[in-house]
């Protein structure tokens, strides 16, 4: 046997080995097996949930710039700057204005320069006159942190979908505003949209005594009257916003209406408690970890939270400056405890009690749902659900049902049309189209691909394609044998001069994969990713297989011609 065609065979065995290990797991897993992955299988198939949710962008810009004015206060005390106040315009255009006020017109260069220095490149100052200063955000530092909260959303979205075991999920922006999540093969949908419409947004706030709990609870039964709604005709989020838009003129400025559940209470509806409270002080994107705990005075869980080395500083400057203050701590803007501060605290922990007089398990479930979706991360924005469909998996096996037949009949018919039209020749090519749909599965399963009916037809029309090779070569062959040629001769001249040929046409066609695989999403995306991997391994079955088998039974069985 020649040194060439030896090393032809040894590769060819390493190869089909190699695509042996990742598709054993697809007919059966064997513990001690080297691989344990199986081709997955998309929503379109295996059913599951489909969701498009809306991204409350324009409340993360208001509270961004709420907080830059509550920074740019510090910084100007710091700097014992003659400046009265530092607010959020909500007159403003979108409300991403901010007002500053100082004591005397001279200080407006002090300022001006601090600003400049300290934030150049994000804040635009758009007008002084007398004693203030209007500035906001530059339109590039807008659209970064509008693309930085949807970014985060979907990542902090695919961490709880991690943690609560869906394989291969799809997460992907759509458009500005909007994230479309596809969850195939999901068992407890209902679970995954509380999981992920949670917002879970940690927040401190101190409580504000100008007014009493009385008062307010009047304030808001008043607006609920006059307004002829109440917290069980709407949802808890669209509640406190109409409320705290309705009584935003009798509140202190800076200041909103949160709600409690009172003790006895299932459900916040059933009896909530209102807490008026001041600005953030601390929000939870300094959180280091969360976990249940449970108290050793009632053997009832309860959330431990722990602040990385930054979030602990503040935590202690907060509870250091507001000594004998309560100080709530609010959950997607349900207030679940307000201790009172009896001294600073360091350490940076803090616990979330969720009450008593409920049934444990609902308590460890929900202190479980509340932790998993604070250490995936808090979402930078509050969520809408837009579009829910549900694909059922009875829908799903049918459509792969037809899709396998169709790949069946195309293969049947391929298998037969090269058996009849080119003989021994054909057989050699069907050999070379099983082997190439074996390495076709297998990479699809070493890759973790996710198949899906797009796919499957990407899989067929690559049957369809993959003898197309064989049949340049054959002719070519037949031309060189009417010329008298021997048959060596003729085959090496075949493989030869068709190999450009092949590699053309096959280059064009992975080129346009490629750009499928790179701006298209969902369906688009699997039938790319199945064609270009059917044309890798066609070049390979139908070029470099089939002409190792025909040289091996020329060289090494002695066949003197070649029927083609």
């Amino acid at each position: 046997m020649k040194t060439g065609l030896t090393w032809k065979i040894v590769v060819i065995i390493l190869v089909l080995i190699g695509a042996t290990i990742f598709f054993v797991p697809n007919v059966k897993q064997i513990s001690w097996w080297p691989t344990k992955d199986k081709i997955r299988y998309g929503l379109d198939i295996q059913g599951g949930l489909y969701l498009v949710m809306g991204v409350d962008v324009p409340s993360v810009l208001k509270e961004s710039t709420t907080r830059l004015a509550l920074t740019l206060d510090s910084m100007f005390k710091e700097k014992s700057l003659n400046v009265v106040s530092v607010k959020r315009d909500d007159n403003s255009l979108n409300g991403l204005s901010i007002i500053i006020k100082m004591g005397a017109a001279g200080e407006e260069s002090a300022v001006r320069d601090l600003i400049e220095k300290n934030y150049g490149t994000n804040l635009q100052i758009l007008n002084v006159s007398g004693t203030e200063i209007t500035l906001k955000y530059s339109d590039l530092y807008i659209n970064d942190l509008k693309k930085r909260t949807i970014d985060q959303s979907i990542e902090t979205i695919r961490n709880r979908i991690d943690e609560f075991g869906v394989s291969e999920p799809s997460i992907a922006a759509q458009g500005e505003s909007r994230i479309l999540i596809q969850l195939p093969g999901i068992k407890d949908a209902e679970r995954a949209k509380e999981l992920i419409n949670r917002t879970a947004r940690l927040e401190f706030r101190i409580e504000d005594t100008s007014m009493s709990k009385q008062q307010v609870a009047q304030i808001v039964a008043d607006a609920e009257k006059t307004g002829n709604y109440t917290i069980k005709s709407m949802k808890y989020s669209e509640y406190v916003k109409k409320i705290n838009a309705d009584i935003k003129n009798k509140l202190p400025q800076g200041s909103i209406v949160l709600f409690g559940k009172n003790e006895n209470a299932l459900e916040i509806s059933a009896g909530k408690v209102p807490y008026l409270l001041k600005e953030v002080a601390l929000a939870g994107d300094s959180l280091k970890d969360a976990g249940v705990a449970m108290s050793q005075d009632f053997n009832e869980p309860y959330v431990s939270l722990s602040f990385n080395a930054d979030g602990a500083n503040k935590f202690a400057q907060v509870t250091g400056e507001n000594v004998n203050k309560n100080m709530a701590i609010i959950l997607d803007n349900v207030v679940y405890s307000a201790p009172n501060i009896r001294q600073k605290i360091s350490g940076g922990n803090a616990q979330i009690t969720l009450g008593s007089g409920r049934d444990y398990n609902a308590q460890m479930s929900e202190a479980r749902d509340i932790a998993m979706a604070l250490r995936a991360g808090a979402l930078p924005a509050a969520l809408e659900q837009l579009e829910e469909r549900t694909v059922g998996p009875t829908l799903g096996m049918d459509s792969i049902q037809k899709g396998i037949k169709a790949s069946y009949i195309a293969a049947t018919l391929i298998v037969l049309f090269m058996l009849i039209y080119y003989k021994g020749a054909g057989l050699i090519a069907d050999v070379a189209l099983g082997i190439n749909i074996f390495l076709i599965l297998s990479i699809l399963t070493a890759l973790n691909a996710t198949l899906t009916l797009p796919g499957i037809a990407g899989i067929a029309l690559t049957i369809g394609m993959a003898v197309d090779a064989n049949v340049i070569i054959f002719e070519r062959i037949r031309e060189e044998l009417r010329k008298n040629s021997s048959n060596k001769a003729a085959i090496e001249i075949g493989f030869d001069k068709a190999f450009w040929a092949i590699f053309d046409a096959n280059i064009c066609s992975a080129i346009t994969s490629l750009i499928l695989m790179h701006y298209g999403t969902g369906a688009v995306k699997g039938f790319a990713v199945t064609l270009l991997t059917g044309i890798v391994t066609s070049l390979f079955a139908s070029v470099f297989v089939t002409r190792t088998m025909i040289e091996l039974l020329i060289d090494k069985v002695g066949f003197k011609k070649l029927s083609v």
